[in-house]
C-alpha cells in the first residue's frame, strides 16, 4: 500500500474514532446530566484537562506560557466553554440528534464570522453553501410548525459559539503551538465555567465521578483525533467523514431514550450536511494537509 494511501486512510479512521467519541461523550453527558448540573459537568471536564496537561507544559518551562495574545486566547477559551455550556443545556431539552446536528453547523457559520469580524469578502460561489446550511438551520429550528424552539436557539448558539472557537483558533495558530493553544483554552474555559459552578452546585451521586471524568478524558481524545487525523489527510476527507458524529448521536438517542429524529430534522440534517461539505470543498486549496503544525491557519478545533 502506497504511504499516500495509507494516510489517507488513517486519516479517515481518525476521523470517524473522533466522531464516535464525540457521540458517546454527547451520551454520557446527557444521562449524567439527570444527577448533577449541566454547570458542574462542564467545570470538572475543563478542570480534569487543565490539572492533566500542567505538567507536561512545566517539564517544558515556564516559557510555554508566555503569549503576545492573552486576550485573543481569553476569547477563545470563552466561545469554547459557551460552545459546550449551550450544548450540554440543549442535550437536556432536545433529542440528541437535534443537539448534535445544530453544534455541526459551526463550518457553514465560519465564514459569517469572518465577514463579521476581520472583513474577509468571499466569492458569491463561497456563499452558495452557507445559504444551504442557513435553510437547513431554520427547518431544523420549527421542529414544531411556526414557532421556534426556544432550546433549538440555545442548541444553534453551540454551532455559532464554536465558529468564534474555530476562527480565534486559527488565528492564534499562526504564531502559537498547538500545546499553548489547548492549555488556555482548558484554563480560561475553567474560569469561565467556575462562577456557574459554585452557584449551581450540588451533591454528586459516587457512580458520576467516572462518567465526568470520562466526559473530560473524551475532550482530550477528540483533540488527539482530530489533529491527527487532519496531519494525515485534507479537510475535504475528514470533513463528510465528521459529520458521522450526528448519525452516532442519533443511533444513540434511539437506543437508549427512544428519539426518532422528526422529518424536518432529517431534511434540515441534508441541508447542513450538505453546505457544511461543500463549503469546506470550495475552501479545499487554502487548507494544507497538516494543521497540527503551530503556523498552520486551519487547526482544528472541537470545542
Amino acid at each position: 500500500m502506497q504511504q499516500s494511501t495509507l494516510h489517507l486512510f488513517l486519516g479517515a479512521f481518525l476521523a470517524l474514532a473522533t466522531a464516535m467519541t464525540v457521540s458517546l461523550a454527547t451520551a454520557a453527558t446527557k444521562y449524567t446530566a439527570e444527577f448533577v448540573t449541566v454547570e458542574q459537568i462542564v467545570f470538572i471536564q475543563y478542570l480534569f484537562c487543565s490539572i492533566v496537561m500542567l505538567p507536561f507544559l512545566l517539564r517544558r518551562g515556564t516559557q510555554t506560557f508566555r503569549t503576545d495574545h492573552p486576550w485573543l486566547h481569553l476569547i477563545r477559551g470563552a466561545a469554547g466553554w459557551l460552545c459546550f455550556y449551550t450544548y450540554y443545556l440543549a442535550l437536556e431539552k432536545i433529542p440528541l440528534v437535534d443537539a448534535s446536528l445544530l453544534r455541526n453547523t459551526a463550518p457553514v457559520c465560519v465564514p459569517v464570522i469572518f465577514l463579521i469580524w476581520k472583513g474577509i469578502r468571499l466569492p458569491l460561489l463561497r456563499w452558495l453553501p452557507v445559504i444551504m446550511g442557513f435553510i437547513g438551520i431554520a427547518v431544523v429550528l420549527k421542529p414544531q410548525g411556526s414557532l421556534i424552539s426556544f432550546w433549538h436557539l440555545i442548541g444553534l448558539l453551540s454551532g455559532i459559539t464554536l465558529a468564534g472557537s474555530i476562527v480565534t483558533t486559527r488565528t492564534l495558530a499562526l504564531t502559537e503551538p498547538t500545546s499553548r493553544i489547548m492549555f488556555y483554552y482548558f484554563a480560561f474555559s475553567a474560569l469561565c465555567s467556575l462562577p456557574l459552578a459554585i452557584t449551581n452546585w450540588q451533591p454528586m451521586p459516587l457512580f458520576t465521578i467516572p462518567l465526568m471524568a470520562g466526559i473530560g478524558i473524551s475532550i482530550w481524545l477528540t483533540m488527539w483525533f482530530y489533529t491527527r487525523a487532519y496531519s494525515y489527510a485534507k479537510a475535504t476527507v475528514i470533513s463528510p467523514i465528521s459529520y458521522s458524529g450526528v448519525l452516532f448521536t442519533g443511533l444513540l438517542g434511539w437506543l437508549f431514550w427512544g428519539q426518532l429524529p422528526a422529518a424536518s430534522a432529517l431534511v434540515g440534517a441534508l441541508l447542513i450536511v450538505s453546505g457544511g461539505i461543500w463549503s469546506v470543498y470550495l475552501g479545499r486549496d487554502k487548507q494544507p494537509v497538516d494543521s497540527s503544525e503551530p503556523g498552520s491557519a486551519t487547526i482544528p478545533t472541537p470545542g
